[in-house]
């Protein structure tokens, strides 16, 4: 009696924008996990491949084309630009976003939808609004407000535009601070402290994602009030953050991996975006800077002190 073989391994590539620090390591265990839950388990019918981009473009492009080279089944990445480079090395791999800005990128605009791209994205209308407003009411009237973003980042501009536009309407100005490299962080947040702003939000980006810890310790050092995209932000020392849950995202992420898996095409999957927010204020780095936030802040959001 002849043994019947065993299954080949569905091969899941994935790109990551940023470092695999223990927080991002965390959360691509809940989407290994939430694999698992759906039937998929790496190393019976499932094998992962990690590459990070450390936050440089150059780097996810090259991780991208070897990911191609290997021949992965699916490909599923963190980080809007780790999206586009898999776009650029691919049009017959699906691939799944489990974090990145859709609408309004390269990878989809609402009406020239790229059919080999969804997932999760991580922009929704308003958000940008939202957090401008909380930084305001942190900060109160006087002081001067900025945007920190990714000018490699296709979701940045994004961003920046929504910002600005509620900044109009609420008859405030923001300024602009566009980052062309992680190694010029130091310099634009003493840029920031020397123009006399005094907080800023970070646009979404996993370059920032991957130096939140020195993003936090410079935003203290130079007395900056740093809103940001993520609690692990908040939890690094950033003041505030307000956004959606990551580890949501994974978890959600592995649905449509499995269903990819399991025969359903990209363009039968629509791009999802998150409806709920944690909004996070670090109280430590509030007293490390200087700031009294206002009671009426502090009841609408979760209270850390680290």
């Amino acid at each position: 009696m002849t043994a019947t073989p065993p299954h080949a391994l569905r091969r899941i590539g994935i790109l990551d924008m940023a470092s695999p620090d223990g927080d991002r390591l965390a959360h691509w265990d809940i989407f290994k996990r939430s694999l698992g839950e759906l039937g998929h388990v790496e190393g019976d019918d499932i094998a992962l491949e990690f590459r990070w981009a450390e936050g440089l473009p150059e780097q996810a492009a090259s991780a991208a084309a070897a990911l191609v080279r290997a021949k992965m089944d699916v490909l599923v990445t963190a980080g809007t630009p780790a999206a586009a480079a898999a776009i650029r090395a691919t049009a017959d791999i699906p691939i799944i976003m489990a974090t990145g800005v859709g609408v309004g990128t390269q990878l989809t605009d609402g009406a020239h939808t790229n059919q080999n791209v969804t997932g999760i994205s991580d922009l929704p209308p308003g958000v940008s609004e939202r957090r401008i407003q909380l930084l305001r009411e942190a900060l109160g009237s006087a002081a001067p407000l900025a945007i920190l973003a990714d000018r490699a980042n296709p979701s940045s501009p994004l961003a920046v535009r929504e910002t600005q536009g509620v900044a109009r309407s609420l008859g405030i100005t923001v300024q602009d601070y566009w980052l062309e490299r992680p190694d010029r962080l130091e310099a634009t947040l003493s840029a920031m402290k020397k123009d006399e702003i005094g907080g800023f939000v970070v646009a979404p980006g996993a370059m920032f994602f991957a130096r939140r810890r020195a993003l936090a310790a410079l935003s203290r050092e130079h007395r900056l009030a740093a809103m940001s995209v993520r609690r692990e932000y908040a939890e690094a020392g950033c003041l505030m953050a307000y956004g959606a849950s990551l580890r949501e995202n994974y978890r959600r992420a592995a649905t449509y991996v499995s269903r990819i898996l399991n025969g359903t095409k990209p363009a039968d999957l629509p791009v999802d975006q998150p409806t709920e927010f944690d909004f996070v204020v670090n109280l430590t780095t509030a007293r490390a800077i200087g700031l009294a936030v206002p009671p009426s802040l502090l009841t609408r959001a979760e209270i850390i002190e680290v």
